[in-house]
């Protein structure tokens, strides 16, 4: 069924291209004959909006990783700066639940740790939805923020860090086995919204696999047996993206130095203040709209990245993505 709908999607957007291209060819055909130029510019607007689209299209065929078209993990993790990390791992977690909304994704909170005094220490979502892996997986990395500090009574201007970790829902065409004796399982009881029930109960879960260090928790669910059973799905799901790594690095060892993942490997800078810009320090895709970037418009950044590696590895051009 998920090969078919993948297919069905592709062509219904052929088909859909093929019309909207007509359309618009018509529709400047006529515009000249009759030297309209609101509606020659109105064609000419659809045909770049067609062109914009088709090569995201373009990218979006070109994923063709074991897990690309699976559901997808992001969890953020605030980094040392207290209350103001706390707020920038806020600020992301909400980005990237805005960007899975308006590609109309299901979104659903797995895990919030809440700040001492404001934002998240950490958080985990799931987003549902085809290729939701393939387009998010090139997020992970460390995000640097600039600003003046709300948090801050002299008003100046703050650095924050914030990590994202981007893995694969696993399902059943993967088999990863987990040997129980190598994991701690602790319970503990949610924080955050959620009723009476949530916060008096251990019902949150968190699992440690020992032998990696990997640590997962979930406190989506009042059930303690559900989150249990989240939690090990998203310890198979770091498990595999781990082996993943280790195959591409075997394959490629220099281009895994480009393309690691930990905390020391910043990825992207977000500056809103003494100016405003948003830069991709891979790819040195850019945006001068930081507040679009936040509510979610990052599919210029992901298409450049993504764009990136499909090319091989090597630098892609620099370009605004407002």
């Amino acid at each position: 069924m998920r090969e078919r709908t993948g297919l069905e999607d592709r062509l219904g957007s052929l088909k859909h291209f093929e019309n909207e291209l007509l359309d618009a060819i018509t529709l400047v055909e006529l515009a000249e004959a009759e030297q309209d130029e609101v509606s020659a510019t109105e064609g000419l607007d659809q045909l770049k909006a067609l062109k914009a689209e088709a090569g995201r299209r373009q990218i979006e065929a070109l994923l063709s990783g074991e897990a690309d078209a699976n559901d997808t993990y992001i969890e953020v993790h605030a980094g040392a700066g207290g209350t103001e990390s706390c707020d920038w791992a806020r600020i992301l977690f909400r980005m990237y639940a805005r960007w899975a909304e308006r590609h109309k994704y299901k979104v659903e909170i797995i895990e919030e740790t809440a700040g001492d005094e404001a934002g998240l220490k950490s958080g985990t979502l799931l987003i549902k939805g085809h290729n939701a892996h393939g387009w998010a997986k090139t997020e992970s990395g460390v995000h640097r923020l600039v600003r003046i500090s709300p948090f801050d009574s002299n008003a100046r201007r703050h650095t924050s860090f914030a990590s994202v970790w981007v893995y694969p829902v696993i399902d059943d065409r993967i088999a990863i086995d987990v040997n129980e004796s190598d994991c701690r399982i602790d319970t503990y009881r949610s924080s955050g919204a959620g009723g009476q029930h949530v916060n008096t109960t251990d019902s949150a879960v968190r699992i440690t696999h020992i032998p990696t260090g990997i640590v997962v928790a979930c406190q989506g669910e009042r059930s303690q047996h559900k989150n249990r059973a989240t939690a090990w799905n998203m310890l198979r799901a770091r498990l595999y993206d781990q082996e993943i790594e280790k195959r591409e690095a075997e394959a490629n060892a220099t281009e895994a130095a480009k393309t690691e993942i930990g905390w020391g490997h910043q990825i992207r800078s977000y500056v809103l203040q003494p100016y405003q810009l948003v830069k991709d320090l891979r790819t040195g895709a850019t945006s001068s709209t930081p507040s679009e970037v936040l509510d979610g418009g990052l599919d210029g950044f992901m298409e450049a990245a993504l764009a990136q590696r499909l090319s091989g590895g090597g630098p892609a051009a620099v370009e605004d993505v407002d």
